[in-house]
């Protein structure tokens, strides 16, 4: 185990010198603000040590799990842990690398409590960095794209732009999105759910999908609604079918759902509107099942929320569907927020694509076909607002 100390203007420049002598897997041991000694020292600028260390065997301190305690072993400490309590007790005599060694544990876990955020960046960056924060964006998800970026910075030596940052930052939140599947796929399904809670706008964003498949992609779409629960719904979805000249069945139970489908067996797709509830409560999700016919290896499932929803909230919601396996997500009333970030966390922390974006009331339009560029877009637009 190699043990340093580092001093620098700023924590970046200070991760910098650390990466480039000990590595990536090095480990941040203390870090603390020193300010310059004496009458002149006000007017000097405050700068950082850091402690690092790094294990050139980083495998053999890792005690095996499960492995720990076996039989007759049982209050011995693994082998591999000890040969390395003897690296750390070989180190030279320095009393305070020694107590910073002791302190080790506690400040990995308030790092990883904190999500590791430090604010100690170049104003450039400080100002992205706090706009993605501002943005909603969850703090393990902006320190991840601030590293990448303040690699670019260095490599540059600080030679660049506000505009290149901020391009920059969109290259990284759309790299991070880019594995997800995103849009509607030309309609390849023939069966598509809608679920959500309910006041979300769901039925209405399934009219607009559906005028957006039969006069963009040229498919014979008809309808089926399960959402008995609001007449209003019902009322609806049976004016939108009018107007666009479709199809439409209500269904009560599974036999009126099996007799729909056969009855639009002809059909391209058939859009299935289900009833808005609160999906908290897991017999509403057990109701959806015995209702429907949905199979997950060639139907889709779409959640539709509201962008003004809470995380959180949307990651419980997106939980409660696990059974179904929610294909994509589509955000709908993205005219009443200003905070995106929401759109980034659902994609990263739910490993789901989005299907759509809707801002609007209006049908077809106020729809949009969603895709990484268009939800980075969306989130660094918002910088020439603030």
């Amino acid at each position: 185990m190699k043990v340093k100390k580092y001093t620098a203007p700023s924590m970046p420049e200070a991760m910098m010198q650390i990466r480039k002598e000990l590595g990536k897997d090095a480990v941040i041991l203390n870090s603390k603000v020193i300010k310059p000694k004496g009458l002149l020292g006000l007017f000097k600028k405050s700068s950082i040590e850091v402690i690092a260390a790094t294990d050139p065997d980083p495998q053999q301190a890792r005690m095996p799990k499960n492995d720990t305690f076996k039989g007759s072993n049982k209050g011995k400490v693994d082998q591999p842990f000890m040969k390395e309590r003897k690296k750390v007790e070989a180190l030279p005599a320095d009393q305070t690398i020694l107590d910073e060694l002791k302190k080790l544990t506690t400040v990995i876990a308030t790092q990883q409590s904190s999500g590791g955020n430090q604010k100690h960046y170049p104003d450039a960056l400080q100002k992205i960095y706090d706009f993605l924060l501002n943005q909603e964006i969850e703090p393990l998800f902006v320190n991840q794209i601030m590293e990448e970026v303040l690699e670019k910075f260095y490599e540059r030596k600080k030679q660049v732009n506000q505009k290149e940052l901020l391009e920059w930052v969109e290259q990284e939140l759309t790299k991070f999105m880019q594995p997800f599947s995103f849009g509607a796929d030309g309609f390849k399904k023939k069966m598509i759910y809608f679920v959500g809670p309910t006041g979300v706008g769901k039925t209405t964003t399934i009219a607009k999908i559906a005028a957006k498949a039969m006069l963009e992609n040229g498919k014979k779409v008809a309808l089926i609604t399960m959402d008995t629960y609001r007449i209003g719904a019902i009322d609806q979805l049976k004016t939108y079918s009018k107007i666009m000249d479709v199809p439409l069945e209500v269904t009560y139970n599974l036999k009126d759902f099996l007799e729909a489908k056969k009855k639009f067996a002809d059909f391209d797709i058939i859009f299935v509107d289900t009833a808005g509830r609160n999906y908290k409560q897991v017999e509403f999700i057990q109701q959806l099942s015995e209702t429907i016919d949905y199979d997950k290896q060639t139907d889709d499932m779409y959640l539709v929320v509201s962008a003004t929803t809470k995380f959180k909230e949307l990651e419980r919601t997106f939980q409660q569907f696990e059974p179904f396996s929610i294909n994509k997500v589509i955000f709908t009333k993205m005219d009443e927020v200003s905070e995106n970030g929401v759109l980034f966390n659902m994609v990263l922390r739910c490993k789901v694509g989005i299907a759509f974006l809707t801002n609007g009331q209006n049908v077809p339009d106020d729809l949009m076909e969603a895709t990484p560029e268009k939800v980075t877009s969306m989130i660094v637009g918002e910088w020439n607002n603030e």
